[in-house]
């Protein structure tokens, strides 16, 4: 049998490939990388860009859309085997990626190539390459070197233990509730549990922590016992205060360990801590200028999230008789406390978003917008549940993405956009590469034969990681290095994602995406206002929310020692930012995924910082609305070109003055979300 991990197929052969294809493929494709990172590296080898690209990238490009693939399936649809599989090949993948940063003879043959033979956008991809090696280690020598090495080779462990600890910790968690506990549940919710206990053989209903279970619990179940239960669960997973033989994922050391490691490897770079490192690709200039900008936002939030806080307290007093709230008694207060002042409720909305409708609302808005097209086609895919779309511009392709909507066990839980390939001219070929990205989000199924319902939220998620998908797929930029995200300043590629969430509030958007799950009528507008005066409910304490964690790991990363325990800091951070208290057992850094396994260490930040740039972008497009309300295609043309076509080859801050015609300001951000000062 052929190995699907080699084959020279268009898209991965997901349906095919098996934890026994992954040793031997990576091995080989480890091979060949490393005979062309020799082969460019040869003292007559010319130090030209195409020349190096045509040999060097073609080979790493193999290897990384292969090794892609894995991580994907190891995030998608876990299993023993294959992280098994995964974890033996990790070191090796994890070593060369290492090394071929590091490599002296590399760094030596890009810092030979003339810049000006190169064009604008290889020009940015070869400032970022400089800038790489040095990050990579390739300045160092000796035992420092060797030292970088190892630091990388762990880190890469660490975080993989950590991501498994997480999802291992939340699958292994199930309580079999009983009908009268769930009393005030929503119907869809009781019976997927249900249908989760029977089909194991058990009375009751089987709660998760999964979130499509776990959070209508939190917010509609009258029983304050059960909500405690889960909640204990919930906030100790992957801890050393998790119950019992949950105790096993405890990550503690494993994060004592990442905090230790990125500190030594700052210092071996010439830097006082992991900010500092953090910062240097990215938009802010210093670790004190983030933790101001939070601490300024802190302060602008506090009196509306202080507002929120006494609104609930009185609340629960006076109308659920509730003296006094305790952590898992907030968000159950918040719903009803927004049922009470809106006459709205969550589960009301959702009825009027079921998934298909919503993905066609989603389509339009980015057809009309970006002047598009997008279909049904097809590919091999991991799961039953995933389907797989083109987009088109005048009937020529400009990129794919496969859509994977559903939780189930076995996938981490969250949303996330990534890369399954880059738009590339390539130069092996001279033909030019389209990009495919995945979409990926954690939904509730469908119950008793009806399809999905989304909660508005839901509807949020669904557009966010569409705005990734787009700035990577509208890219027209045709260096891979520098096309769609890649190379865009971490602290700027939220803006396309947060920026698509403002077209969930938009009547003339919704009005076209929505539509009763039982009559089929579209979302009444009487229903819409409801939701628009709620929009901004408790937004000052979500903000704090976000810029306690934005702080904590910012602090975790500059000030913190890591030979100490990290959770006096993380009361510190709550004490000065959190306006709820909470308990002393909660141990919310454990599942932290975004800094210990994502990519977002000493970059939470970036959340609250790309949301200034894209409340100001889409404020763009609130000053020039068609007189039927509908977005001005222009505008979306701008935004297109200006943004998303121009990927990583430019600093994100010119891409956004060529759009707006200012640097960004705060103002919109205040505004859309309640809190501007009248």
């Amino acid at each position: 049998m052929s190995n699907p991990l080699l084959e020279s197929s268009d898209l991965p052969l997901f349906d095919r490939i098996t934890p026994a294809d992954v040793g031997p493929a990576i091995d080989i494709l480890l091979a060949r990388a490393s005979e062309a990172l020799e082969t460019v590296t040869a003292p007559g080898f010319p130090a030209q860009w195409q020349a190096i690209s045509a040999v060097l990238d073609v080979a790493t490009e193999k290897l990384g859309t292969a090794w892609a693939a894995v991580n994907h399936l190891n995030s998608v649809a876990d299993t023993p085997e294959l992280r098994a599989a995964y974890n033996q090949v990790l070191p090796k993948v994890t070593e060369f990626w290492t090394n071929l940063g590091a490599d002296e003879r590399l760094y030596a043959k890009y810092k030979a190539i003339d810049p000006a033979s190169l064009n604008k956008e290889q020009r940015a991809a070869w400032d970022h390459a400089m800038r790489g090696f040095v990050l990579s280690g390739a300045e160092l020598q000796g035992a420092a070197k060797e030292r970088f090495a190892q630091i990388q080779a762990r880190s890469a462990e660490l975080a993989q233990k950590f991501s498994e600890n997480a999802l291992d910790a939340t699958d292994a968690f199930a309580y079999y509730a009983t009908a009268e506990e769930l009393d005030g549940v929503p119907a869809d919710v009781q019976q997927a549990a249900r249908a989760a206990a029977e089909a194991e053989g058990k009375p009751g209903f089987k709660l998760t922590l999964k979130m499509p279970c776990y959070l209508p619990v939190m917010q509609f179940a009258r029983s304050s016992a059960l909500r405690e239960k889960l909640y204990h669960a919930y906030v100790t997973r992957a801890s050393d205060q998790a119950e019992g033989e949950a105790k096993r994922f405890d990550n503690t050391e494993v994060m004592k360990e990442i905090l230790a490691l990125r500190k030594e490897e700052a210092q071996l770079l010439g830097y006082a801590n992991f900010g500092e490192v953090s910062l240097v690709p990215k938009m802010a200039d210093s670790p004190r200028q983030v933790v101001d900008f939070l601490r300024d936002l802190a302060r602008r939030a506090r009196p509306y999230a202080e507002k929120d806080v006494a609104d609930l307290r009185e609340f629960a007093r006076k109308e659920l008789d509730i003296a006094d709230p305790q952590p898992w008694d907030w968000a159950f207060i918040g719903e009803k406390l927004k049922e009470a002042r809106y006459s709205f409720s969550e589960q009301e909305l959702k009825q009027y978003f079921p998934a298909p409708k919503v993905l066609a609302g989603l389509f339009k808005i980015v057809e009309t917008l970006f002047e598009v097209s997008i279909r049904r086609d097809e590919a091999p895919v991991w799961n039953s549940s995933v389907e797989f779309y083109r987009i088109e511009r005048e009937g020529q392709l400009v990129g794919q993405f496969y859509l994977d909507p559903a939780a189930r066990k076995g996938k981490r839980g969250g949303a996330w956009m990534d890369d399954v390939r880059t738009r590339w001219l390539r130069p092996d070929t001279h033909q030019l590469q389209t990009p495919v990205a995945h979409l990926v989000c954690n939904f509730a199924a469908g119950v008793e034969g009806k399809p999905p319902l989304l909660t508005h939220d839901d509807v949020i998620t669904l557009f966010h990681e569409t705005g990734h998908g787009l700035h990577h797929m509208l890219t027209q930029v045709n260096d891979r290095d520098v096309s769609g995200i890649a190379g865009v300043e971490w602290d700027a590629v939220e803006l396309p994602s947060q920026f698509m969430e403002n077209f969930c509030w938009e009547w003339d958007v919704l009005k076209h995406m929505t539509a009763h799950v039982d009559t089929g009528e579209p979302l009444p507008r009487a229903l819409y206002d409801k939701m628009i005066a709620a929009k901004n409910f408790q937004s000052g304490m979500q903000t704090l929310r976000q810029i306690e964690f934005a702080l904590f790991d910012m602090l975790l990363h500059t000030e913190h020692s890591p030979a100490d325990d990290f959770m006096p800091l993380l009361a510190r951070v709550r004490s000065e930012v959190a306006v709820l208290p909470t308990t002393a057992y909660n141990r919310m850094a454990h599942t932290f995924s975004h800094i210990f396994a994502g990519g977002y260490a000493a970059g939470y930040y970036s959340y609250k910082w790309a949301e200034v740039l894209s409340a100001d972008a889409y404020a763009a497009f609130e000053e020039t609305v068609l007189p039927d309300g509908s977005p001005n295609p222009e505008t979306g043309r701008k935004y297109r070109q200006s943004i998303l076509e121009a990927g990583g080859s430019r600093p994100a801050m010119e891409s956004f003055k060529a759009f707006r015609g200012r640097e960004p300001q705060l103002d919109a951000l205040l505004r859309h979300q309640g809190m501007a000062q009248a």
